[in-house]
């Protein structure tokens, strides 16, 4: 059959195609077919149907079906007008010589109020209303109020019907638009969210590294060249160097090991947080102080503080040039707090490490992350000292925070 919903948009349409508005395609094309076989049946039966108008009414059914076969007239609004013109010329035809197949007119009303655009369709249905009053005035009779009545009455309730389908069509289509909107978002949501957590988890594995593969790799490479360089002064402190590099290549083994199996960090497995850090602490020649009764802490918590404690020791070591350095872990009762000052020769804020020093600012993720605060104090030949609070309630609990945020130098 013909296109008898509102013409479609430029973009696909699916609400066009839901049961109840083909259910009422169905319905309107029935009532068509119906309508004219029961004038066709009566006009032969009564005798009042010649060759001639048997004829037309089967070249205008033959028409009107060519409609639901014919893409061009489904698809586009020009082929659709040619094809309403040819149907409702036939039917004008067929009306004017036998007047009872003016009740076409109705059906007809659905249809070009659908097919036409709207100042169109209008004109239209007023056109077929003349169409079906003129044929009326034909009859015995003449033409009478009640013969005018009629077909406005039916034109009035065609328009009523029309615009009330066309605002279903106009909901269905606006909901499905939703739908479509709505799974979108919720795909492109699931797509961010997949796409935060590879990211989460490459500078996750970042931190990692850096922290332990590329500071063990780094104290190798010093060992290593302080061995060669006491080699044949000092054969026996070259040999000590050697099985320092040895130690540390062990425990980087150990570290990448870790990285396969995701489990918390060697140094952890067989000692305390408060024995790891003493053990840092003595490897970089520096003092270490403990401050109240040790308790446990997250895995997190832990892992965090003694990266930091890796951190910010390969760098009093490498850079600062200290003569002395001091860790100190205390345990209060709301809250845990790691210090590591040095009396090296510090830094300028100013000229504060930027966004390419990722040790600083993977400390700092590493601690935000849990809720904590850190804080990095220096001035140039007055050392560096660094500061990290870990408030109890927050530790487990703090989500993730955006990366590459300041960290706070004090100068």
């Amino acid at each position: 059959m013909s296109r008898t919903e509102p013409p479609a948009p430029e973009s696909p349409v699916h609400s066009a195609r839901t049961p109840a508005l083909r259910l009422m395609n169905l319905a309107l094309h029935g009532l068509f077919f119906t309508l004219l076989g029961v004038l066709l049946v009566r006009g032969v039966v009564g005798g009042s149907l010649g060759a001639g108008g048997l004829a037309t009414a089967g070249v205008l059914a033959a028409v009107y079906a060519s409609g639901g076969v014919a893409e061009r007239v489904r698809d586009t609004r020009l082929w659709a007008g040619v094809w309403l013109g040819a149907v409702v010329a036939l039917w004008i035809a067929l009306t004017l010589q036998h007047p009872e197949f003016c009740y076409l007119a109705f059906p007809l009303y659905f249809v070009c109020l659908h097919v036409l655009p709207l100042r169109w369709s209008l004109t239209a249905v007023l056109a077929l209303t003349g169409v079906v009053v003129a044929a009326q005035a034909s009859t015995p009779g003449g033409l009478t109020v009640p013969k005018v009545l009629g077909p406005v009455a039916g034109a009035a309730v065609a328009l009523l019907t029309a615009y009330g389908y066309a605002a279903l069509y106009r909901e269905s289509r606006a909901r499905q638009q939703l739908i479509d909107d709505l799974v979108r978002t919720r795909d492109e949501l699931a797509a961010s969210q997949r796409e935060a957590g590879v990211l989460a988890e490459r500078q996750r594995l970042a931190r990692e590294i850096h922290d332990t593969l590329a500071q063990g790799l780094s104290s190798i490479v010093l060992l290593a060249r302080s061995a060669e360089a006491t080699l044949t002064t000092h054969p026996g402190a070259a040999a000590e160097r050697i099985r320092e590099v040895q130690d540390t290549a062990s425990a980087n083994l150990a570290e990448a090991r870790r990285f396969v199996h995701a489990l918390a960090p060697p140094a952890l497995d067989d000692a305390t947080l408060t024995e790891a850090l003493r053990r840092l602490a003595g490897g970089a020649d520096a003092d270490f102080h403990l401050d109240g009764e040790p308790y446990p802490l997250p895995v997190e918590a832990e892992v965090a503080l003694l990266r930091l404690t890796q951190e910010a020791l390969a760098n009093a070591v490498r850079h600062a040039r200290a003569s002395r350095i001091a860790v100190t872990l205390s345990y209060l009762d709301d809250e845990v707090t790691l210090d590591v000052f040095d009396d090296g020769i510090g830094f300028d804020a100013v000229t504060a490490p930027g966004p390419d020093s990722f040790g600083l600012h993977g400390m700092h993720e590493r601690i935000t992350a849990l809720g904590g605060t850190l804080t990095v104090e220096s001035a140039p030949g007055e050392g560096t000292a660094v500061a990290v609070s870990l408030p109890l309630r927050a530790i487990g609990t703090a989500e993730s925070v955006p990366t590459g945020a300041p960290v706070a130098v004090v100068q």
